[in-house]
């Protein structure tokens, strides 16, 4: 793992020490972790069986709301349990598993926000070319750059992990793994990987979500040109989406482009952006959107229906 490497498990503090508190949020946190995964499976379900769905705005949505389900699991199932439990382990090896892969897939999500923005642009932007620029075959090209983006940031971030050395203190002040709670127990100095981290996360949050307010900025403007039924319609999908960009970009960026702390506050900043957010969601996509909302009424009307008879 590293090269003066004589911790092999860590022991994770959590998010409260108190065992009432953690019962509560046992009580709270497991129905919001349920619901994320019911809610975007739903919207997965919904827009891979609905013939009404066929776009590439909910061919996009339906992928968000994969990547909602694997990025919330990356972290919420073993938070949940370490609530339940005295003492909270994960081996060295898991720890770097669960940044990977919290990493890859909130990237991924990025890219796919991303993605969608673009999308919107050349919907209402340039509504003639719309189905030639945003074919089948370039909405999939889209869809697995989003994957590969997220592998090759998630790939720099382990390539750091596995550069430090773990010697001491074995104790990680946080509910998950991640690199700034690792940077605190390296022996080395983490100076060097901290601007790393800064440019690869921190930066590239701001950079990111910069390029999406002013996407939406030019959509925005471009929308003068509409009908007022075509405005509306416009200004309710645009909501949704940048609802969804602010509750992401908003706390990354807060912890990423700081330096490492593990205040209680930087923790629950942390279970916003890792639980809650997750789950609200297809709640901002489904209330906002009726054809959406259509197209569950009429799968599930007809699911029921088929199951009485």
């Amino acid at each position: 793992m590293a090269s003066t490497n004589n911790v092999t498990e860590l022991i994770i503090v959590g998010l409260f020490q108190d065992p009432e508190v953690q019962r509560a949020c046992f009580v709270v946190f497991l129905p919001v972790y349920l619901a994320t995964v019911v809610g975007n499976g739903l919207i997965v379900l919904t827009v891979n069986v609905s013939k009404s769905l066929r776009s590439p705005m909910y061919f996009f949505l339906s992928y968000l709301s994969l990547v909602e389900i694997t990025y919330s699991s990356t972290v919420v199932p073993k938070f949940i349990t370490d609530l339940l439990a005295k003492i909270k382990t994960i081996s060295l090896e898991g720890c770097v598993a669960q940044i990977f892969f919290f990493h890859f897939f909130g990237v991924t999500e990025i890219f796919r926000l991303t993605v969608m923005a673009y999308d919107r642009y050349v919907a209402i932007c340039k509504p003639l070319h719309y189905t030639t620029i945003m074919s089948r075959s370039v909405c999939r090209l889209l869809v697995a750059g989003s994957w590969l983006g997220g592998f090759f940031h998630s790939m720099v971030q382990i390539i750091i992990t596995l550069q430090l050395s773990f010697c001491g203190p074995n104790v990680i002040d946080h509910y998950f793994c991640d690199l700034h709670p690792l940077f605190k127990l390296s022996c080395t100095d983490t100076s060097v990987e901290g601007v790393i981290v800064l440019a690869n996360s921190g930066l590239f949050s701001i950079f990111s979500f910069l390029l999406l307010v002013s996407s939406y900025i030019v959509i925005l403007y471009n929308l003068r040109n509409h009908s007022a039924e075509g405005r509306r319609k416009a200004l309710s999908t645009c909501a949704s989406h940048i609802t969804v960009v602010v509750l992401f970009f908003g706390p990354a960026i807060f912890l990423y482009m700081r330096p490492p702390s593990t205040f209680t506050e930087d923790k629950l900043v942390a279970v916003f952006y890792t639980v809650v957010t997750p789950m609200l969601n297809p709640i901002i996509y489904t209330l906002r959107n009726a054809e959406v909302k259509n197209a569950m009424r009429k799968l599930w009307g007809k699911r029921m229906n088929s199951g009485r008879d």
